[in-house]
C-alpha cells in the first residue's frame, strides 16, 4: 500500500522526486508548481498529509506555513530561507505537524559534514593553518553561496576552528554540485572536496527524510532522522537510500 504524497515545486528536483517517489511507497498524486502554488487547499492535496518541497527561497516560507495550517509534515530541501525559521518553528507547533529541512539531503555530504567538523577540531590547534570554503553549482542556482556551503562552515566552527574561513561561490554551466574546505599553511595544504555526480542522492535522501518524517510532530534537521535510521539499522549493517 502507498502512502499519498504531494510535490510542492516542480522543477529539476521536484520532478526527479516524483519519478523516485514509488520507490519509497509514495503516491506522488498531487503536484504543485511554483504557478499553481496558489491552489494549495485540502482538496487539492487530494489525501496527502506529507509533503516534499523544493521551490525558491523566496517561496519556502510561505509554502511551509501554508502546509502546516492544512495538517502537512514537509520536508524542506530548499535552502536560503533560514533567517524565517524561529517563525516557522513557532507555525510548525502551532499547527501541530512536523517540519524536516536541510542544507543538503545527500547521505554522503550529511557525513562530509562530519569530517568537516572532525578535521576543523584538529587543525584548530595550530594557527599556522589558514582555512577556506569554495563551491561550483549551475548557473541556475539562486543562493551564493549555498546553504551547503553555509553549513560546512557551521561545522568548522562546532569543531573548534575559530579562524577566518572565507567563502566563494561559482555558478556556471550544469555542474550539479561540488564543495570544498582547504587547510594551507607555509609547509602544505590539505583539500576536502565532496562532488556531486547528479541530483539522485539529493531525490533519494529527501525520500528516506519523508518516510522518517511520517507520523512525528516537531522541527528536525536531516542529520537527526540519519541518527536515528543508522541506530535503528545497525543491526542489519548499512544505511541504504532504497528499499
Amino acid at each position: 500500500m502507498t502512502t499519498p504524497v504531494a510535490i510542492v515545486g516542480l522543477g529539476k528536483m521536484g520532478r526527479l522526486v516524483a519519478q523516485l517517489a514509488p520507490e519509497y511507497g509514495f503516491d506522488p498524486r498531487a503536484t504543485f508548481s511554483s504557478s499553481s502554488i496558489e491552489t494549495l487547499s485540502a482538496q487539492a492535496l487530494r489525501g496527502a498529509t506529507l509533503a516534499i518541497e523544493f521551490s525558491t527561497p523566496a517561496a519556502a516560507p510561505a509554502n511551509i506555513r501554508k502546509l502546516a495550517a492544512l495538517g502537512v509534515n514537509t520536508v524542506c530541501g530548499t535552502t536560503g530561507w533560514y533567517d524565517h525559521l524561529p517563525e516557522i518553528r513557532s507555525d510548525v507547533a502551532r499547527a501541530g505537524t512536523a517540519l524536516l529541512y536541510a542544507a543538503n539531503f545527500s547521505i554522503g555530504m550529511n557525513l562530509f559534514f562530519q569530517i568537516v567538523a572532525r578535521a576543523a577540531s584538529l587543525f584548530a590547534d595550530y594557527p599556522d593553518y589558514e582555512a577556506w570554503g569554495w563551491e561550483i553549482h549551475h548557473s541556475a542556482k539562486k543562493d551564493a553561496p549555498s546553504g551547503t556551503l553555509k553549513q560546512l562552515e557551521v561545522e568548522m566552527r562546532a569543531g573548534g576552528f575559530n579562524g577566518p574561513v572565507p567563502l566563494s561561490a561559482s555558478r556556471a554551466g550544469t555542474h550539479v554540485g561540488t564543495h570544498e574546505i582547504g587547510f594551507d599553511s607555509p609547509s602544505d595544504t590539505v583539500t576536502l572536496r565532496h562532488s556531486a555526480k547528479n541530483r539522485e542522492g539529493y531525490a533519494r535522501g529527501a525520500l528516506v527524510a519523508a518516510r522518517w518524517l511520517q507520523g512525528k510532530k516537531g522541527v528536525f534537521e536531516f542529520r537527526e532522522a540519519i541518527a536515528d535510521l543508522e541506530s535503528s539499522k545497525a543491526a542489519a549493517g548499512s544505511l541504504h537510500y532504497h528499499q
